[in-house]
């Protein structure tokens, strides 16, 4: 099993990682304003099942990749961070996916459980942050002196609660500001604050 010194860093690096501001994120607030927390369940539920695949995924990845094509994983580094900075760009602009528009109180009103499933589920998967995220700090949290199996299963038990949280906080907060962001300064001014906020974490990743 993991040490504790090992645990002691891995979770306020992966609270940090879960409650920046990201496309997945950005899709519970807005749920979370348009059809309310209760409902918004059903895309994380969906969001979570990705988000554990992509983890183990990125895990099982890196080996064969390091040993094979170094340079590509830094390469793929190097373009999650610019790609992430262009994201944080736009959003700053209220332009492109990720920044919340202004909303009407039936948006979303009709979307079916299983409409919300796989919207939360392929959002994760299609998330070029959480591949990147994944595959640079997972692995050195793993001791390869212990077995793979029971280390992964643990730190992706870690993750998804950490995620599920993030998850559930943004919903709150977005259920919770409807009424306030009909207001266009507002809905500038909190695009803003998040595309900063993913402006940081691409200087982070590109330099880290």
């Amino acid at each position: 099993m993991l040490n504790t010194a090992l645990m002691a860093a891995f979770i306020p690096t992966f609270l940090f990682v879960s409650f920046t501001p990201g496309m997945c994120m950005t899709l519970s607030m807005t749920l979370g304003i348009t059809i309310g927390v209760r409902r918004t369940l059903w895309m994380m539920l969906g969001e979570l099942i990705a988000v554990g695949a992509v983890a183990v995924a990125s895990v099982l990845g890196v080996a064969a990749l390091l040993l094979s094509v170094p340079w590509a994983f830094y390469l793929f580094k190097w373009v999650g961070g610019l790609y992430l900075l262009w994201l944080g760009v736009e959003m700053w602009r209220s332009r492109g996916k990720l920044a919340i528009s202004e909303l009407d109180d039936t948006a979303s009103s009709s979307a079916t459980r299983r409409a919300l499933f796989v919207q939360g589920f392929f959002t994760a998967i299609a998330n070029p942050k959480g591949w990147a995220f994944f595959m640079v700090l997972l692995p050195p949290f793993l001791d390869d002196s212990l077995p793979l199996a029971p280390q992964l299963a643990l730190l992706v038990a870690i993750i998804l609660l950490i995620e599920w949280s993030a998850l559930l906080t943004y919903a709150l907060g977005g259920q919770s500001l409807n009424r306030l962001l009909q207001k266009s300064s507002n809905v500038r001014l909190l695009n803003r604050i998040a595309g900063s906020l993913m402006m940081a974490v691409g200087v982070w990743l590109f330099f880290g």
